[in-house]
């Protein structure tokens, strides 16, 4: 359900657009059908995989710890006691601070430049790891690794944001998120074949995990500057990409959407101001559970299948694959349906319900084949949902400075949920984790919670904007 009565909204900013937005609008009649899916495809491309591909290995460097860990980091960089949750959470105390700053340099200097040095850095970052002596030099490389990583997220997804319209951008997230979640699921596979150069040239198994998955970093940087574009009313033109017209095509149409497309000049008092909106709130809240419960399964799996299950290291990670492979199929279908039927809140609340069953499966029942169907389902639900979360925002937010603020308000609320979720599988609960499981279930009971909560407030507003009793939320330009 969106906060906006469409036929209502779009009525009255045909009315009010000004002469130079109507000359615009006419771009909408000028390409014929075939040649519009043709440029939505070359924008799928040139957006939606680039940063998919580039997150998804901003992904894998900040939660490649377990697979380290159970390869031999554990001993040799003696963490001992609550060393590994220091490690785990400490990259998320800059990865939030550090949001806002993030957010405002990437749309000043642009994605191009943004991403390919962020990424760049973090890939020496990561290679750094290989070759550390002490956990407390992880933690230092950690803390650094938060900061550069922090506005990496929400500028992918307001980017995404920037190109499509409102229900169009439900299946490119998800797509988007499909990469990463399939990246996560492979991640594993990936560490356990690194840990076969244990021994060469002097390096412990854990330690190639680090150098060689830096090293594909740095080298993703490099292809992204000569292939990531930039935000859709960027003056200057990208190579191989689209033509003037057929931006501005674009530009169009989202602005006949949603009556935001062009970026008014910066100011703070404009960004800050999404912070009296309750739902930008709310929809933080949303994520900062999701995000909890995330993030204490990338960090913790592979050490769950070895302590609850009985998995040697070598299968418990590789069996991280199958359920995060799930998730990308249930993410998918969670993305068609919302754009197809206009709806989020009902489609999180569906993946909610899956990941609650899972939850309960591995934490109370006694047979191990049982658990792991249990681990499908928690995983799956659980991650599935993320691209719909985003979406259920980026529809109901109106205004690009306004929709930036709520996107890095968001992302913030899930760093803090990393930092929560990294402490929620404490060593002296296994084997079981019986606290950690029953935290992430009451996490997606609350969820659903507030999401009805949010679908009463739409049903109550779109009613009264249906019988123009009001005027719901209009762009920047008219605030």
């Amino acid at each position: 359900m969106s906060t906006l009565n469409s036929k209502t909204e779009n009525q009255s900013r045909r009315a009010s657009l000004s002469g130079g937005e109507a000359a615009e609008a006419s771009a909408l009649h000028e390409f014929t059908p075939e040649e519009q899916q043709r440029i939505m495809r070359r924008v799928d491309v040139r957006v939606v995989a680039t940063v998919g591909l580039l997150y998804c290995f901003s992904v894998i460097d900040r939660s490649n710890l377990p697979s380290a860990a159970v390869a031999g980091m554990t001993e040799d960089l003696n963490l001992i006691g609550n060393h590994y949750s220091i490690i785990s959470l400490v990259f998320f105390t800059t990865y939030t601070t550090f949001q806002p700053i993030s957010i405002i340099l990437a749309r000043s200097i642009g994605p191009r430049a943004y991403f390919t040095g962020v990424t760049m850095i973090c890939g020496f970052v990561v290679i750094g790891m290989a070759f550390l002596k002490h956990w407390g030099q992880m933690v230092a490389l950690r803390v650094v690794l938060g900061a550069l990583d922090s506005g990496f997220f929400p500028t992918c997804v307001y980017l995404l944001s920037t190109w499509y319209t409102r229900y169009e951008v439900g299946k490119r997230y998800s797509a988007f998120y499909i990469v990463v979640c399939l990246a996560t699921a492979f991640s594993g596979i990936l560490a356990f074949g690194f840990t076969k150069l244990e021994g060469k040239a002097g390096l412990r198994g854990w330690s190639w995990i680090f150098l060689m998955e830096g090293i594909i970093t740095c080298c993703l940087g490099v292809l992204c500057y000569f292939v990531l574009v930039g935000f859709p009313d960027t003056k200057k033109r990208t190579w191989g990409f689209l033509s003037q017209q057929e931006i501005a095509w674009v530009v169009s149409r989202v602005q006949e959407d949603r009556g935001d497309a062009k970026l008014p000049a910066l100011s703070v008092k404009g960004f800050l101001r999404g912070g009296a909106d309750v739902k930008v709130w709310a929809f933080a809240l949303i994520y900062f559970n999701q995000a909890l419960v995330n993030f204490a399964l990338s960090f913790f799996l592979p050490i769950i299948l070895k302590e609850n299950m009985g998995f040697s290291t070598g299968k418990a990670q590789i069996m991280i694959a199958p359920p995060y492979v799930l998730g990308a199929i249930l993410m998918w279908i969670s993305g068609w349906l919302g754009d197809h039927f206009m709806v989020r809140g009902p489609i999180i609340i569906g993946d909610m319900v899956v990941a609650i069953v899972g939850t309960a499966l591995v934490g109370f029942h006694n047979d191990v084949a049982v658990r792991y169907t249990g681990v499908f389902l928690l995983t799956a639900g659980s991650f599935s949902s993320i691209p719909v979360v985003m979406a259920y925002q980026a529809n109901n937010i109106r205004g690009q400075w306004k929709r930036a603020f709520s996107s890095g308000l968001v992302v913030a609320f899930g760093g803090v949920g990393g930092i929560a979720g990294s402490l929620i599988f404490r060593s002296q609960d296994k084997p079981r984790y019986l606290p950690g499981l029953s935290t992430c279930m009451g996490c997606a009971v609350l969820n659903i919670i507030i999401i009805l909560g949010l679908s009463a407030y739409f049903y109550y507003w779109n009613a009264k904007a249906e019988r123009g009793e009001v005027e719901l939320e209009a762009s920047e330009a008219r605030n």
